[in-house]
């Protein structure tokens, strides 16, 4: 069941990309394409993301249901208030950096027009030590993880061209109420309810999905 997103709407703030770079962290070479930076418009968009970027280990990152990254411009107005800096868009390694929506109550399979591309909301994030190398501490990663202001990663419905200054608007919105906040939150508690519902939601990214089934398997029958 699809409902109407009654024109829910945002903004495109900047659209950042970037490629793999060499650091050192923790006492050895790491190569991350966390590092993401403004570009001018329009940039091309296809099914595994956007033109001039890519990700360092496609084992984790990148594939259709990670091709684009977006942060909120709210959420980092609030990291900006935590830790007492400016922070540029692009900081947490996002492709657009939005402003309008709140990400943690979008909700999977929601399709969003943005320039002529339209993209579906696809699942949350899941930060791993590379974003503690970006901010210069390791125990970031659990900090940002503990605020619940993840973002979102989107699929590609269409391919196109975005620019900053673009409206994001939400064309469709699915009526089962998995939202990406729903999705870190069953993570974290691994409810076996929360769980099912997971399975069932076929707009949510395979490998959540198959993660969800995996733990219900673990668990045996009820």
């Amino acid at each position: 069941m699809t409902t109407d997103g009654h024109g829910a709407a945002g903004r495109v703030l900047s659209v950042n990309v970037g490629g793999p770079r060499r650091a050192e962290w923790g006492g050895r070479t790491v190569v991350s394409a966390i590092w993401k930076v403004p570009v001018a418009g329009p940039v091309a968009v296809a099914a595994t993301g956007l033109a001039g970027d890519a990700q360092a280990d496609l084992r984790v990152h990148g594939g259709e249901d990670k091709a684009v990254y977006a942060y909120a411009s709210e959420d980092y107005a609030w990291w900006e208030g935590e830790l007492g800096r400016d922070l540029p868009p692009g900081t947490f390694g996002e492709n657009l950096t939005v402003a309008g929506l709140d990400l943690a109550a979008a909700v999977v399979g929601e399709v969003w027009a943005v320039g002529s591309a339209r993209l579906e909301v696809s699942e949350p994030r899941t930060p791993c030590f590379k974003l503690g190398m970006r901010m210069g501490d390791a125990g970031f990663v659990d900090r940002f993880d503990g605020a619940g202001r993840l973002g979102t990663y989107l699929r590609v419905v269409s391919p196109g061209a975005l620019s900053a200054g673009d409206r994001i608007v939400v064309e469709s919105r699915p009526g089962h109420g998995i939202t990406v906040a729903f999705v870190a939150r069953a993570r974290r508690t691994g409810a076996i309810d929360d769980l099912e519902r997971l399975v069932e939601t076929p707009e949510l990214g395979q490998s959540w999905r198959a993660w969800a089934d995996r733990e219900l398997a673990r668990r045996g029958p009820r």
